[in-house]
């Protein structure tokens, strides 16, 4: 397993708290429905789930947010939702006393992103989805663009997570990164498969495998997968994330690393890349390198995996995993 000396992961991660990250990207709430399964419906051949309980928690990039304040880290939250319940129930469960959520925007006319998921017995049933993917108006970029200027200096890392809603399009994006280089900021980029953007001039890029497949424009082995995505998207590293296969980071100038899977138990990967892209971003601008940041990054991921729903991790769980390994 890969590792970070005991002192220096203690140096890293104490760092956590003296860092502030913009997460940009498309905000959601997601809705558990809990239950329980002994019957199927006469109406059709469905499992009928006798409902337990309920419960509500930020997702998306709500959800990397949640992460990154877990950790201890502080947040200056950009995106949109809708002028609707469940867009006041996301926002309430964004602020906080190291959160800004001044940059979030009510759109009037637009749908705030809900999944709802059904879950008995541990196991996801059905998920079922409201949205809106409309990209902004010209007006809400300049309104975005003003609040994350006005708070520069106080940020020490971009943080982009695009999920294909309508937040993350090239004309923010292309403000956004010249905004970001000119004032040398760290910028990582999650990518969704499908939604093609020109990412060039971010830091770093945290692809699933089949993101990254998609964005190579085909299958061709790892080992090549990330360079030849260094190389398209202009970045510095790449860190790759292969599920039950682990991790693979790729810095220009240097070989390939691979990270093995620190996971112990799999219940739900929902939320997993969040976690991960949300501790790598955390980790790098507590001073931590790439390959630092990934190898927190990939406990972090094993430990949310364990647990039901999108789960987060914090510090002292994270410390604790990491020093027992």
């Amino acid at each position: 397993m890969a590792s970070i000396e005991k002192e220096r992961l203690k140096q890293i991660l104490s760092g956590f708290s003296d860092v502030r990250i913009l997460v940009v990207g498309d905000l959601m709430l997601d809705r558990f429905v809990w239950g329980d399964v002994s019957r199927i419906s006469p109406e059709a051949p469905v499992p009928v789930v006798e409902v337990r309980s309920e419960s509500e928690m930020p997702g998306g990039a709500a959800n990397v947010a949640r992460n990154i304040c877990e950790l201890g880290g502080g947040l200056y939250i950009a995106g949109i939702v809708g002028d609707d319940h469940y867009g006041r129930v996301l926002m309430k469960g964004l602020a906080g006393k190291r959160t800004d959520i001044g940059g979030i925007i009510v759109g009037e006319k637009r749908k705030t992103t809900l999944k709802m998921r059904i879950v008995a017995h541990h196991q996801q049933m059905v998920r079922v989805d409201y949205e809106d993917v409309d990209g902004l108006t010209e007006s809400q970029i300049d309104r975005l663009m003003g609040y994350i200027e006005g708070q520069l200096e106080s940020i020490d890392a971009f943080l982009i997570e695009d999920y294909g809603k309508g937040m993350v399009t090239q004309p923010m994006l292309d403000r956004l990164v010249a905004l970001g280089k000119s004032a040398g900021k760290i910028m990582t980029f999650d990518p969704k498969q499908g939604h093609e953007l020109d990412v060039r001039g971010v830091t770093a890029v945290t692809p699933n495998r089949s993101e990254a497949v998609w964005a190579a424009g085909g299958e061709m082995p790892e080992s090549k997968l990330g360079l030849a995505l260094m190389d398209k998207w202009g970045c510095e590293s790449v860190l790759l994330t292969l599920g039950e296969q682990g991790m693979l980071i790729f810095e220009r100038g240097s070989e390939s690393v691979e990270i093995p899977c620190a996971a112990r138990e799999v219940y739900d990967v929902s939320g997993a890349g969040d976690t991960v892209i949300g501790t790598f971003t955390l980790a790098l601008a507590s001073g931590a390198s790439n390959f630092e940041a990934a190898v927190i990054a990939n406990h972090a991921a094993g430990i949310v995996v364990g647990k039901v729903g999108t789960a987060v991790v914090t510090r002292e769980e994270l410390w604790k995993e990491m020093v027992s390994s």
